[in-house]
């Protein structure tokens, strides 16, 4: 064996090796184990997040192959919809050109070609990881038969009346130009002037004066004694277009301690205000004065076609001419909702779209949960999960891009009339030109994955067992795959979910580019090793929580690399007298010693505890078995045998953390039989 370990010469070999042998694939366990890889997104070079999912899930796979299971990890990638076609446009605006340019076929033809090209970037580096998946069973979510099964859920949701069509207050990105769900909207605390504007009787607070041509009503507290006399009575106030008149409401959604206690209702540009609006029956019909491009529209008179930033500027200058604006707040904080993609303030708009009554599905979700059908392995996650499922507002399911699968609807021209099918039912009729949300199809995942599948693969591996991925998408992907599992097949679609934290930084700061403290988890495998990095994300890491993390740490997994190698040559230099020696008196304490390690690791693989199971095979590795078994032995303490005996054991204990130095050791030790299909110890 050479004096150190070399992470470049061996773990391209090693993977081949593996991949060529059939060992990722599931085998002729009696018991199956069965995880659904996370898509990442097909084209996307891997971060640190990625990283750390691949390692936690291979740790698992490959301590279930060990133990004999009939062991399948299904990997995947994801066409990411709004995110796929935001780079993509961005790549079109360097060469002067925007989606407005091409129709909707070029485009999408286009963003395909743009995928295919870049499709493997992602699995590539995956490989690299070490990661120990079914290639052979790769999926995409744009696959011809995974669309036809996801067109089949809306079918199917549709005839049971869980999918509707309404006319709604939407968010939506005036830069991206789609709508998005509630829970992709971010929010950012910011500092906004608060404008305080007289309309008639009333001085008034608010955020946004270039609304104000789309106000429905003035309202305020129906307990606040100061303006009972004017609730129900029509007030005339001046405007920027002239004299107007408007109704005075009383509504309990209004705080007597904002402001002045009385807020203008603008019913097709806040969330909250439309939701006064449709408790007052008694109101005019709402005004929309902003378009999808962020525009003021004709309702705005002499303001039209400004965007709304520019707009609120003249806006303002204007109310302080005519007298309106009686004073403006700077330092007023408030939180803005921005599009989770691009940062852009949210725009509330009314559009029609396609929803998902959630109530029936988060029923049963919530069923499986009390009934403990799935455990939730991270911090407090499990009361988070319940309180989306138990708070959750019906699901748009449209998207106003032309990346992913379209929604099967067909209006009949020149009529409100449409079909749900997934072809033409004639040539009066047009597709619906909204696709589905990327989590609508990403919701069915473990079952599409598994019912698209190999022949079997769906009565042996549902429900799969594990269900890994960052607690961060929690309400995104896994309450719905929970509630859609159930829907699809009756039963969940996984028994266990765990969640990995973020991966910061050494200071605990969230990793940016801009503030340049990004691991390139690629750069760090070229550097180290796949297994430097693979142990330096898992040890002593915590479902649920974030960990933090630098260059140091994974150097000094890189030395633990050295550390298994050279300890390998130690025992490998005793040569004839391995097989030669007989046990000594301290090989007894030794063994038992060994066995303790071997059950206690087992025991925190058992109860996913991955990174405690990390951390004591690393101590007993190298401050029990290196620093004092190795010791003893050259005192003649412990014998060659046994010494043997507890490296091989710890090949294996250490195996599904660092595989390819462990497996390049048992190569040196001249095994016939590759590490990855030995039994786990016992």
């Amino acid at each position: 064996m050479e004096p150190r370990y070399d992470h470049q010469k061996f773990e391209q070999e090693i993977y081949k090796k593996w991949e060529g042998s059939g060992t990722f694939r599931p085998g002729n366990g009696k018991k199956p184990f069965c995880i659904i890889m996370p898509p990442p997104n097909a084209n996307d070079p891997l971060h640190v997040g990625h990283a750390m999912f691949v390692a936690i899930e291979d740790i698992l796979i490959r301590y279930q192959r060990m133990l004999g299971k009939k062991t399948l990890w299904l990997p995947g990638t994801d066409h990411a919809g709004i995110e796929t076609q935001y780079v993509f446009e961005k790549k079109l605006a360097k060469k002067d050109k925007s989606r407005f340019d091409f129709d909707r076929e070029t485009l999408y033809k286009m963003i395909w070609d743009y995928v295919q090209d870049n499709s493997n970037v992602a699995i590539d580096q995956i490989k690299r990881l070490g990661a120990s998946a079914d290639w052979s069973r790769k999926k995409f979510t744009l696959d011809p038969e995974i669309v036809d099964f996801v067109l089949e859920t809306f079918i199917k949701l549709h005839k049971d009346g869980l999918i509707y069509r309404d006319l709604k207050l939407v968010n939506y990105c005036t830069k991206c130009g789609t709508a998005f769900s509630n829970l992709e909207v971010e929010h950012e605390d910011r500092k906004s002037p608060l404008y305080y504007l007289k309309y008639g009787p009333f001085t008034l607070a608010t955020v946004r004066p270039e609304t104000k041509f789309g106000d429905t009503a003035i309202a305020v507290h129906p307990n606040d004694k100061r303006y009972k006399k004017y609730v129900g009575q029509e007030i005339e106030a001046d405007g920027l277009l002239g004299k107007f008149k408007i109704k005075v409401i009383a509504d309990s959604s209004v705080d007597p301690k904002f402001g002045t206690g009385v807020v203008k209702v603008t019913p097709y540009h806040d969330h909250n205000d439309f939701a006064i609006w449709k408790r007052h029956s008694e109101l005019p019909e709402p005004i929309q004065v902003i378009d999808q491009s962020g525009k003021l529209n004709q309702n705005a008179g002499k303001y039209s076609g400004l965007k709304v930033m520019k707009a609120r500027e003249i806006i303002v200058e204007d109310l302080k001419k005519l007298g309106i604006l009686i004073k403006t707040d700077d330092n007023y904080q408030n939180s803005i909702g921005v599009c989770y993609r691009c940062k852009t303030a949210i725009e509330p708009l009314p559009m029609k779209q396609w929803f998902l009554k959630v109530k029936p599905l988060t029923t049963k979700a919530l069923e499986a949960l009390s009934k403990k059908q799935v455990r939730i392995y991270g911090s407090g996650h499990d009361k988070i999960l319940k309180h989306w499922l138990e708070n959750l507002e019906d699901w748009n399911i449209s998207r106003q891009i032309v990346w992913g699968i379209r929604i099967p609807v067909w209006h009949k021209k020149d009529s409100g009339e449409y079909i749900v099918a997934k072809k033409s039912p004639g040539k009066d009729f047009v597709q619906e030109s909204d696709t589905f949300d990327t989590w609508f199809s990403s919701s069915q995942w473990p079952v599409v994955t598994l019912k698209t599948g190999q022949s079997g693969d769906y009565g042996a591996f549902y429900p799969t067992d594990v269900m890994e991925t960052g607690y961060d998408i929690l309400p995104f992907w896994v309450m719905r795959m929970l509630m859609m599992g159930i829907y699809l097949t009756g039963k969940v679609p996984f028994k266990n979910v765990y969640l990995h934290g973020l991966i910061r930084d050494k200071k605990g700061q969230k990793m940016s580019k801009s503030k340049g403290n990004v691991i390139n988890p690629l750069v760090m495998v070229d550097k180290y090793g796949a297994d430097a990095l693979r142990m330096a994300l898992v040890i002593r890491s915590t479902p649920g929580q974030d960990k933090g993390m630098g260059e140091g740490d994974i150097r000094g997994m890189r030395n633990f690399s050295n550390k298994i190698w050279n300890a390998a040559r130690f025992v490998v230099s005793k040569g004839p007298t391995l097989n030669s020696q007989g046990r000594t008196l301290s090989d007894n304490k030794f063994l038992e010693k060994l066995d303790t390690a071997v059950k206690a690791v087992t025991k925190q693989l058992e109860d996913y505890r991955l990174g405690l199971a990390a951390e004591t095979v690393y101590n007993e590795f190298w401050h029990w078995f290196c620093d004092e078994a190795i010791e003893k032995n050259k005192k003649q303490e412990i014998s060659d045998k046994a010494l043997f005996e507890g490296l091989t054991t710890f090949l294996k204990l250490l195996h599904p953390f660092m595989p390819f130095v462990t497996e390049a050791v048992w190569m040196e030790l001249g095994n016939k039989e590759m590490l990855i299909t030995t039994k786990w110890p016992k």
